[in-house]
């Protein structure tokens, strides 16, 4: 059933069992693992069920640190940001679960192997195809798709899946709104989180309309799930009784805030036998079930030994076909006809001559890459209110001079491995400079705000997503993520999701 906030009569109080704020991909899911089950669900939603500038407005904030905006990284309606996702998909891999001692403030207390039956289940939940995210031969067509042969061991050939994209508010509406135990407050906004005097239980929940009503919800058991940077706000915002915020007793909520700082053309690639470039690499790719796209990733073995962060390479084909015919010798000499940094590539590369005129084609690229967890990097409360009355965002992104080193070296040994192969060459257009101020673009993943730890003073939840301190409040979402990895974050955050709704269904509903 679904609910206008603004229709609720002033101060009612509304009794549940489990109140999730949030209906995005986190917050539907868990609210999509409880229907059907022996408790009331009340799911509360910022938005109704399409767009609204007024509503989309309350995001807007101030960024002091690398330039970062705010409001239109995020959409405020039922669905949440897949009303807007692009539909990557990937998990992690089990090193970004590890405690790397190269990797500042990095080690979740859980391992990729916890979360491994979750991803099957996130799979399909994303609409998406088998989980063979590193099969070669799964992705081959009957022999036809070869990954490029890199030597070296540093750079290897992994896949992407793509969800439709799944847009989880008009997908799983109807499931959610005949679930006879769900209930869902539209247009309903969270301003308070408000705990007992000794700020260790949850007891109710202010709730508040842009047409100025206000009514309370009370329940048994608290899932915010409003996404990576709202989490550590609306902790913050909760600060009647504990007086730093929920959560907050060692100031680590809003801290760690981490993105994938994406790269336009960090590279340009020559490949002199372009015939060996399978198509999944240059676009979306339809093969066994699902839409695909081969990236270039780097081994376990190369992040250990090099002490680095990961990066995601993209490549795509350009228009540009180099051939003998057009460029002829006397123009390749003299420079004439090409381009001065396409002719740099081609004397610097080892290939041996092509059997017919095509020299080579050139490729563009795209890259997106890990960040190292940085407590100063952080969410807070700006001065400035919203129309609710709510302190807005404050936001202070920092990128290091370290994690722009790691994706310079990175760059390079791609083109370490193309020089050993000797069918390519990479040019590294990616300046080397001492400072990283400002970001080309990033992947609106906002993640590390209410980090995963065992303990209390290194993170907000632990390792079932609870908020330390607290007994009966839960915290959904890429917040909780603990180091960045470097792939999109919305298969994690689903099987997240559902390892939470199996955690509260055996503690919570079955254990009542």
């Amino acid at each position: 059933m679904f609910i206008d906030g603004r229709q609720v009569p002033e101060g009612t109080i509304i009794e549940t069992d489990i109140a999730i704020i949030g209906a995005g991909a986190a917050g539907i899911t868990i609210a999509r693992e409880m229907a059907g089950r022996k408790v009331n669900v009340t799911l509360i939603e910022s938005g109704g069920l399409d767009f609204d500038p007024e509503v989309q407005a309350l995001y807007e904030g101030e960024s002091v640190g690398v330039p970062y905006t705010l409001d239109t990284s995020r959409l405020r309606y039922f669905g949440g940001s897949t009303n807007h996702w692009g539909g990557w998909c990937r998990p992690m891999q089990p090193i970004d679960f590890e405690k790397r001692e190269w990797v500042p403030h990095s080690g979740w207390p859980i391992t990729r192997d916890d979360l491994d039956p979750y991803y099957e289940r996130a799979n399909q939940i994303a609409q998406i195809g088998p989980v063979r995210y590193n099969d070669a031969d799964w992705w081959s067509d009957g022999g036809k798709n070869t990954p490029l042969p890199l030597p070296g061991g540093e750079v290897m050939t992994r896949w992407f899946e793509y969800s439709p994209p799944t847009r989880f508010g008009q997908f799983y509406r109807k499931a959610v709104s005949e679930a006879p135990n769900i209930k869902t407050y539209l247009h309903s906004n969270v301003l308070e989180i408000v705990p007992d005097e000794a700020a260790r239980h949850v007891q109710h929940l202010r709730i508040g309309t842009l047409s100025g009503g206000r009514f309370e919800i009370r329940p048994r058991l608290v899932v915010l799930a409003t996404g990576g940077i709202e989490n550590a706000r609306m902790l913050l915002l909760s600060n009647s009784v504990a007086k730093t915020g929920l959560g907050n007793q060692h100031d680590v909520v809003g801290r760690y805030f981490m993105e994938h700082p994406h790269v336009e053309k960090p590279v340009e690639i020559l490949i002199t036998r372009p015939e060996m470039v399978a198509p999944y690499y240059k676009t979306y790719t339809k093969l066994n079930g699902a839409q695909i796209r081969g990236v270039f990733m780097f081994t376990d073995e190369y992040l250990r030994a090099k002490r680095r962060l990961g990066t995601v390479m993209t490549f795509y084909e350009s228009q540009d076909i180099l051939d003998s015919d057009t460029y002829d010798e006397k123009a390749l000499a003299q420079g004439r006809n090409l381009e001065p940094d396409v002719l740099r590539l081609l004397r610097s590369t080892t290939a041996s001559a092509a059997s017919d005129t095509m020299i080579g084609k050139r490729y563009g690229s795209g890259c997106a890459t890990e960040q190292a967890p940085n407590p100063d990097s952080r969410i807070m409360l700006s001065e400035e209110k919203d129309p609710l009355g709510m302190n807005r965002t404050k936001i202070d992104w920092r990128l290091s001079w370290e994690d722009r080193a790691n994706l310079r070296l990175n760059m390079e040994a791609l083109a370490r491995a193309f020089g050993q192969w000797g069918n390519g060459a990479v040019k590294i257009l990616f300046k080397d400079k001492d400072s990283w101020d400002e970001a080309e673009g990033w992947g609106n993943h906002h993640m590390g705000t209410t980090r995963m730890s065992d303990d209390p003073r290194k993170g907000v939840v632990d390792a079932n997503c609870k908020v330390h301190g607290i007994d009966n409040l839960y915290v959904a979402g890429s917040s909780v993520f603990t180091t960045s990895a470097t792939v999109n974050p919305t298969l994690t955050l689903l099987a997240l999701a559902m390892r939470l709704a199996d955690h509260i269904d055996q503690t919570f509903v079955q254990g009542a």
